[in-house]
Order: C-alpha cells, then sequence, then structure tokens
C-alpha cells in the first residue's frame, strides 16, 4: 500500500534552527532579507543553478539526490517537523531499483531484499488461489520485489545528499512559477517569520492534496476518493512461518510481506464512506474485519497496538493533469498523479520521476525550462496516466463483494496460475521492466 502520506499536504519547510539573514543581510543560502539573491532581486546570479523542492517524501528525496549528483544546489523544504515517515513499507519493484540505480544506491536498496522462495494469492479460509515464485518474477522483470520500511529509504536517499540540504518545519508556497526569462518564487514561512526563494528550478513533491498543484491548476477537479480506506502496520514476526502473500475477500484486502529485519508489514483495504473511522480504535476494526481470516492474521493483529495501526483514506488523481509542469515548476509523486495501492507503484513512480525530471534537467549551466520540463511532461503524463487507471481497474477487481462475482473472480485467478506463472506476471509488463534514460551509475 504505497500512498504516501494519503491524507497529508506535504508542504514544505526549512528548519526550524534556520534564524534568517546574518549579519550582512544575507542567509545561510545567499538570500538576502526578502529572499532576493545578492546580484538583485528578481535574477539568478552566475552560478546560483538553486532548485528548491517542496516536500521531503520519496520523490522529493530521490529528485533532490539526482539533481545534486548532475552539479544543482538543491535545497528541500519539508512542512513536518522532522523525516520520520508516516508510514510503514513500501515496495521497490525492478523499475524504481534501475531508476535508484542512475543516483548510485540500487545495490543498496537489493542488499535488503526480503523476498526468497513462494508467495502468493489466497482466499480468506486460507486456499492459495495462485502461487507465485520470486525467482520467476526477477528472470521476467531483471530483479526482485525490495520490500523495506519507509524509515529505512529515508535514511538512504538522505545520506547521499549534502548536510543542511533538507530543512524541515516550515510550509513552502510557490508564489511565483517563473518562465525562461525570470526565476520561481518560494516563501516559505517558519516560527521565525517568512523568506522568500529564487530558483531556477522548483519541484513540487507535495503529496496528494498539493497546495502546488491547485495553485498553478485551479481548474483540476483534484483527488477522488476512491471508496476504499486502508490500514497499515509493521509488527514482530509471529511465531509460526508464513509465506508472503495477499490475500482477496469480498470488499476486502489484507497483505503480509516480509522485512529483511525479521518484522513484517502488513496492510489491508476494505470498502468504506470516506471519513469513516473505528467507534472505539483501528485494531479493533480490523479484528472485526479480518479476526478470523486465516494465519499468520489473527497473530499479527493480537501482537499491534492499536496506536501502530494506520488508517487512511484512499484517494487517486483518476482526472490527469495537463502537464507535469508549469513554468519552472516540475510536479512528481503523488502531486502529478496519486494512484491506488493495488498495483503497489505509487512510491516507485514517484521514483521514475525525479530521474527522468533530472535527465531532461541535466546539468544546471544547460538548464532550459520551456525546453527541459516540456520533455519531462512528454516522458512522464502518459505513462503515469496508464498506470494511474490500471491501478484503478485492478482495485475495483481486488474490492468486488458480491458473492457471485467473487467467486467467479477466483475461478478466473485460479485458470489464469494454471496456464503458468507467466500469465499472471504479465500484468505487470511494461511497468516492472521499465529502464530510466541514461546509464547507471557507479554506487555513490
Amino acid at each position: 500500500m504505497e500512498q504516501d502520506r494519503a491524507d497529508v499536504n506535504r508542504a514544505g519547510g526549512s528548519r526550524a534552527d534556520a534564524k534568517g539573514p546574518d549579519a550582512d543581510g544575507l542567509d545561510a543560502n545567499g538570500l538576502d532579507a526578502v529572499g532576493s539573491h545578492a546580484n538583485g532581486p528578481g535574477s539568478i546570479g552566475p552560478g546560483a543553478h538553486r532548485a528548491v523542492v517542496v516536500g521531503a517524501g520519496i520523490g522529493g528525496l530521490t529528485a533532490a539526490v539526482a539533481l545534486h549528483r548532475r552539479g544543482w544546489r538543491v535545497t528541500v523544504l519539508e512542512r513536518a517537523a522532522d523525516l520520520t515517515p508516516v508510514g510503514a513499507g513500501i515496495g521497490l519493484a525492478p523499475n524504481a531499483q534501475r531508476a535508484l540505480d542512475v543516483v548510485g544506491l540500487g545495490d543498496r536498496i537489493r542488499a535488503l531484499s526480503a523476498w526468497q522462495g513462494d508467495g502468493g494469492m489466497r482466499t480468506p479460509g486460507g486456499r492459495w488461489l495462485v502461487r507465485t515464485d520470486a525467482e520467476a518474477a526477477a528472470a521476467r522483470f531483471g530483479g526482485p520485489l525490495v520490500l523495506l520500511h519507509r524509515a529505512t529509504l529515508v535514511e538512504i536517499l538522505t545520506s547521499a545528499l549534502p548536510d543542511g540540504t533538507v530543512r524541515t518545519g516550515t510550509t513552502a508556497t510557490v508564489t511565483d512559477p517563473g518562465d525562461d526569462r525570470r526565476p520561481a518564487r518560494v516563501t516559505a514561512v517558519t516560527g521565525g517569520g517568512e523568506t522568500e526563494w529564487e530558483a531556477e528550478l522548483v519541484l513540487a513533491a507535495d503529496g496528494i492534496h498539493s497546495a502546488t498543484r491547485r495553485a498553478l491548476f485551479p481548474a483540476h477537479p483534484g483527488p477522488r476518493y476512491s471508496g476504499r480506506t486502508s490500514w497499515r502496520m509493521v509488527v514482530p514476526a509471529p511465531g509460526r512461518p508464513f509465506a508472503p502473500h495477499e490475500t482477496w475477500g469480498a470488499g476486502r484486502l489484507w497483505g503480509t510481506q516480509p522485512l529483511k529485519d525479521g518484522r513484517v508489514y502488513a496492510y489491508a483495504m476494505a470498502t468504506a464512506p470516506e471519513g469513516a473511522r473505528a467507534p472505539d480504535d483501528e485494531r479493533a476494526e480490523l479484528l472485526r474485519l479480518f479476526g478470523g481470516w486465516h494465519h499468520p492474521v489473527p497473530e499479527l493483529l493480537a501482537a499491534v497496538g492499536p496506536d501502530r495501526v494506520l488508517r487512511h483514506d484512499v484517494h487517486h488523481l483518476i482526472t490527469p493533469l495537463p502537464a507535469h509542469h508549469r513554468g519552472r515548476v516540475a510536479f512528481l509523486g503523488d502531486a502529478a498523479h496519486a494512484m491506488m495501492p493495488s498495483l503497489g507503484q505509487g512510491g516507485n513512480q514517484a521514483v521514475e520521476d525525479a530521474v527522468v525530471l533530472a535527465h531532461h534537467a541535466g546539468s544546471a549551466d544547460a538548464f532550459t525550462p520551456s525546453r527541459a520540463l516540456a520533455a519531462y511532461t512528454a516522458d512522464r503524463l502518459p505513462r503515469t496516466t496508464a498506470v494511474v487507471r490500471k491501478a484503478a481497474r485492478t482495485g475495483a477487481l481486488t474490492m468486488l463483494s458480491a458473492r457471485p462475482a467473487v467467486a467467479l473472480r477466483s475461478a478466473l485467478v485460479v485458470a489464469a496460475s494454471r496456464l503458468g506463472p507467466g500469465l499472471l506476471l504479465r500484468g505487470f509488463d511494461g511497468i516492472a521492466d521499465w529502464r530510466p534514460p541514461g546509464e547507471p551509475a557507479r554506487p555513490a
């Protein structure tokens, strides 16, 4: 389940300990007291080449790493007080791993792979509908699925950035998207006051309820509620072994996947009215919905505290943006194409966005916004629109609730599995086998 901070608008920020201008009237970033460069208001001085990333989620951090490696001076502004991820696990498929190869981090991610052997799809009573082979999937798509805690991925990404790049504790607003002749401007508000930044490139990675998207595309309808709510948790492994699985019931879904550190990432989804919450606590709600399902579901629910269960309604951007950029501002991740988690591609597509954007931006001294960002939109808009729509179709299939429809679905899955594992894996052709522009980098 990968809708990153599904109901949190990740507007960026700067560190609470950034105290403002120094004795010379410049802050630590070469800005004067109102945010203009020392060369003069409204201009980007020679050698500045600044990129400002609004939001320190997976996509924003990956983009920061990719641009930093190409010579940009990058600042990531994050509204939250720290980078402790709101979430649990994230699955990185081979497409995202190849994107991370471009920034020298792919091998570190693959070293965290925990899924070996078989997994598959089950019914709530425990019957296997289909068994999957990790080796067959790796052979088809060029690598394994790697499941890791979001905190681990955030740590890996931030370790590849210079100290001080990520600044937490400030709300950032794009006040001018800029164009080929003038810089973009971002106003950052902290407890210590307000600072205006200007930059050659701004990345809007501020989440599904992106304030930047609302400001620059006011006619767009925004995210739509999918009709489903989701739960996520990380818990100790149960005493009895289990095979990784996803279980489809009537209007309900449960998944259990191992992490490298020995813990288990579990996720669930169910049809529910928007905004509904449990009358007592969310663990109690999960026990009502899933407590009678097969092992290890009851054991996992018994092991998790009520305060460790995260619940978010699932929204998606089913109407695509007209473009993934406006002026000098590029959109990526959930801000550009929030999707249902049914394909596990939300975070993966954000990572793809990041390296494709850096590819088209190129080195800072050769950047032309209109050309580079139009190429970025041309690359990403058709692909992400297709993945969003496929995720919606798959999500509708997983959430069937009528008994005859559920029985037919199970029969079709069994029939497809008997024709060979390649038939089921084929659903990820064109997604997991994606390759990024450019050659993989050497490890950082």
